[in-house]
């Protein structure tokens, strides 16, 4: 792959449930500052043309099927909502990665993981607070499933799509 551009990797989740939160991200994100789907960040910021991420990439899915996400709660982001995620297997599989990258990563990359999707950002904080009132109002606990990777590469608010990665272990 030839760019000079950080890449980006999330998590891929089944159709239903991208169309659910994506559906909702287009309900309350800004439409001027929604360049991007819904979805779930890995990492925000790897080095392009670095061979050893595709190899791990390619060997972690190899190492796991497809994993139950349990979406547990709604959560202020101060100028926004999102849905929390939890899951164990998530976090391992976060974790082997993160200390394989170690030397490659940012420091935001380097933080404790915190699985969320975002629906809505960059507003005002009383709108945000709004709407996390009126979606907590009758939230219930749900699972998703995650089926694999996708690798992207960030160009300035626009990502481009490199390659999808599914879960086959």
């Amino acid at each position: 792959m030839d760019t000079i551009n950080p890449l980006l990797l999330t998590l891929n989740i089944t159709p239903e449930a991208h169309l659910f939160f994506n559906k909702l991200r287009k309900q309350y994100f800004p439409p001027e500052r929604n360049f991007l789907d819904a979805h779930l960040m890995l990492f925000h910021q790897l080095p392009a043309n670095e061979k050893k991420i595709f190899e791990d990439i390619n060997a972690g899915v190899r190492e796991y099927k497809n994993m139950t996400l349990r979406v547990t709660a709604l959560s202020s982001i101060g100028n926004g909502v999102a849905y929390k995620i939890v899951s164990d297997e998530l976090q391992v599989f976060y974790k082997k990665l993160q200390i394989q990258w170690a030397e490659l990563l940012i420091p935001q990359d380097k933080n404790k993981f915190w699985p969320h999707i975002t629906i809505q950002n960059k507003v005002s904080p009383e709108k945000a607070k709004q709407l996390l009132q009126e979606l907590s109002f009758d939230f219930k606990p749900f699972e998703i499933k995650a089926t694999g990777l996708s690798l992207w590469e960030y160009q300035g608010g626009p990502w481009k799509f490199i390659e999808s990665f599914d879960f086959t272990g």
